[in-house]
């Protein structure tokens, strides 16, 4: 792919809340359609905005050798530098008292030095070959698809060997979707920290409406095609996909249940999280249908928002009462 490795992760689950950045969405028991409608002074929810996806943690700035691997390529990361009280690898080797400062003397001290600097090296080159693999796997995808493209092809193009990649990524699928998607914790609190008077469903909905709406921004419509194209082009991905959004459901649920003291087994806390996330990939599929087509820029994100608000105006006509905060 050309869009980068953060651009690529425009999927169903990697959505991250921003109270700097996107349009707030105001729920709304009338239609939602029409701004005039709104009434006037409403409390309006913390925004929320699409991050463009780092499927990975970001890598630090390199402060290692420039002979580290960059993304994209297919040389090998280079062995570990060996550091020992003579200091980094390749210098003149010195006596322990001048390889520690003067306030380093007593037990242990070297080895407390060494927790300091070796292990962020290591990290910056594990992250690296992270980024690689994420890197030459997305290009393979966006080539051949999910499906036809083997863990080996994936190992030979990012430039290690195929354990080094499951000791990444221990399933396929992960190359893909996260494990433990941003998305949830960004939910979880939309809905934790919302207004009294505002129901559960209303502060879930406003942030999935805000947040989907910004697929259709210009530095995330790329993204959000490439990955259309591949995860709609394996029954793999829309599987795991599926999976995913059920697991979300389950944890609003399970949100929801914890503060009515919902009896197990209850109806409504499931139904309001279904309805949730319900809106939520309906307004997914309804921007990688957009983006597909061509669109993209401020008109894509304002049409995505009112299709979102219409659909958060029928979601609160019947949960508008249910789970407002005391």
């Amino acid at each position: 792919m050309t869009a980068g490795a953060s651009a690529r992760r425009s999927t169903a689950t990697d959505l991250l809340a921003d109270d700097a950045a996107a349009p707030d969405v105001e729920p709304t028991s009338t239609v939602a359609g029409d701004p005039a409608s709104a009434p006037p002074g409403a409390a309006e929810p913390p925004s929320a905005r699409v991050v463009p996806l780092p499927s990975r943690p970001p890598v630090p700035a390199p402060t290692a050798p420039p002979a580290a691997v960059a993304p994209n390529t297919t040389a090998r990361l280079p062995a570990e530098p060996v550091e020992d009280v003579a200091g980094p690898a390749g210098s003149d080797p010195q006596p322990a008292s001048a390889a520690e400062p003067a306030d380093a003397a007593g037990p242990g001290r070297r080895a407390r030095r060494r927790e300091r600097r070796g292990p962020n090296l290591r990290e910056q080159r594990r992250l690296r070959t992270r980024e690689a693999i994420v890197d030459a796997a997305a290009e393979l995808f966006a080539e051949r698809g999910f499906d036809h493209v083997s863990v080996i092809e994936i190992a030979q193009r990012a430039g290690v060997v195929e354990k080094t990649v499951f000791n990444h990524f221990p399933v396929k699928e992960g190359l893909v979707f996260e494990a433990d998607p941003p998305m949830r914790a960004a939910l979880l609190d939309a809905v934790r920290r919302r207004p009294a008077g505002e129901s559960a469903a209303a502060a879930a909905g406003g942030f999935v409406v805000a947040a989907v709406s910004q697929l259709g921004s210009p530095a995330a419509a790329e993204g959000v095609a490439e990955m259309a194209r591949i995860i709609r082009g394996s029954r793999t991905l829309q599987a795991r996909e599926r999976e995913i959004l059920g697991a979300l459901t389950d944890t609003l649920a399970e949100q929801i249940t914890l503060e009515t003291r919902a009896a197990a087994g209850d109806l409504e806390p499931w139904l309001a999280a279904n309805a949730v996330l319900g809106l939520y990939s309906a307004l997914l599929e309804a921007a990688r249908d957009r983006v597909l087509a061509g669109a993209s820029g401020p008109e894509l994100v304002t049409e995505l928002r009112a299709r979102g608000r219409r659909g958060l105006a029928l979601l609160q006509f019947g949960l508008a009462g249910y789970a407002k905060r005391p």
